[in-house]
C-alpha cells in the first residue's frame, strides 16, 4: 500500500474488491442488497467507491461470497482504513471531497485549463480574487475556506514524494487580469516559479493555434501508482464536475490531451512568455495604456 494513498483510493479499491469477489461468486446485487436488506444502489456505490461501506457491511458481504478467514480480516481492516478522515474533512461543505482526495494520492495529474489558473498554482490572492468574482454569493468565511483548502492542496509539489504536473493553459488564462494588474502580475511570477520544480511542467495554447482538440472544456486526468488503481478524468462543468472512468473515455482524453499539448507551444519558450506577460501585460496594452 502506497503511503500517499488517501481514503478516497482505499474507499474506491475496496469497491473494487467487493466487485470481484461478488462476481466470482456469481451473486448478482440484487441478490446482495436483499441479505443485507438495503437497497441495490447502496450496493453499488459501495462498489463503484462513492459510498463507504462499514466493517460490518464489508464482513456481511464477503460471507454472502464465500470469503472468510485471513483474506476476509484483510478487506475488513481496509474497511476501517477508508473510513480514517483526510487533512481535507473539516472543509468538505466548502469542496468536492472526492476530488481532493483522489488529487491527493495520484502520482501524476495532466490538466487542461481554458479559463483560469491551475488550482495548484494559485496564489493566494489570485484564488481569493477569483472565487469571489466567480461566486458573488459566497459570505466570505466560505472563500476563505475554500482558498485555505486550495492553498493546503499546493504542498503535494513540494512534499518529500510530489506529484508530477504537467499543465496546459490557454492563453486566455494569463491574458486576463483576475483580482486586478498586481495580484495578476504576482500569478504570473508565481508560474514562472513553478516551473522550475523538476516535477512541473507547463505550457502555453497560443491564440495562434486556432480550434485545437481541447476546446470542449476544461479537464484533468489523475494517474495512480498502483495497477489497481485506474486513471480518473475530471472534466469540469458549471455544477462542479464530472468523474469519467471507463476505459474509453481515459483513451478519449488522453488522446486529447496529447493533442493540446502538441499543439502548445513548448514548456521554455511559454515560461519565457509568461515572464515577459509579467512585465508587460498584455491587459494594460489593449486597454491603450503604453506598455511600459
Amino acid at each position: 500500500m502506497s503511503e500517499r494513498r488517501s481514503p478516497t483510493i482505499r474507499r474506491r479499491r475496496l469497491g473494487a474488491e467487493l466487485r470481484r469477489r461478488r462476481e466470482q461468486a456469481g451473486i448478482t446485487i440484487e441478490v446482495v442488497a436483499e441479505q443485507l436488506e438495503c437497497s441495490a444502489s447502496k450496493v453499488s456505490r459501495i462498489e463503484t467507491g462513492h459510498t463507504t461501506a462499514t466493517p460490518r457491511d464489508v464482513r456481511d458481504m464477503l460471507r454472502i461470497y464465500g470469503v472468510d478467514g485471513a483474506e476476509s480480516d484483510e478487506l475488513v481492516q481496509f474497511a476501517r482504513e477508508a473510513r480514517q478522515k483526510g487533512w481535507w474533512h473539516p472543509y468538505n461543505n466548502v469542496l468536492a471531497g472526492a476530488y481532493v482526495g483522489l488529487e491527493d494520492a495520484a502520482r501524476v495529474i495532466k490538466t487542461y485549463e481554458q479559463q483560469v489558473v491551475s488550482g495548484l498554482l494559485q496564489t493566494e490572492e489570485y484564488a481569493d480574487a477569483m472565487i469571489r468574482l466567480a461566486r458573488p454569493d459566497l459570505p466570505a468565511e466560505e472563500v476563505r475556506q475554500r482558498v485555505r483548502v486550495r492553498m493546503g492542496r499546493q504542498s503535494l509539489l513540494t512534499q518529500d514524494d510530489p506529484v508530477n504536473l504537467w499543465a496546459v493553459l490557454d492563453e486566455a488564462v494569463v491574458s486576463r487580469p483576475v483580482g486586478g494588474d498586481a495580484v495578476m502580475r504576482g500569478q504570473l511570477r508565481r508560474l514562472v516559479e513553478a516551473a522550475q520544480l523538476p516535477n512541473v511542467t507547463l505550457q502555453l495554447l497560443p491564440f495562434a493555434a486556432g480550434a485545437h482538440a481541447g476546446m470542449d472544456g476544461t479537464f484533468t486526468i489523475l494517474g495512480f501508482p498502483e495497477p489497481g488503481d485506474p486513471d480518473v478524468v475530471y472534466a469540469e462543468n458549471a455544477t462542479g464536475g464530472l468523474f469519467l472512468e471507463k476505459s474509453d473515455e481515459l483513451q478519449k482524453y488522453n488522446f486529447i490531451f496529447d493533442h493540446v499539448r502538441a499543439a502548445a507551444i513548448g514548456p521554455e519558450e511559454s515560461i519565457a512568455h509568461i515572464a515577459t506577460l509579467a512585465e508587460e501585460p498584455l491587459w494594460k496594452w489593449r486597454r491603450g495604456s503604453p506598455r511600459t
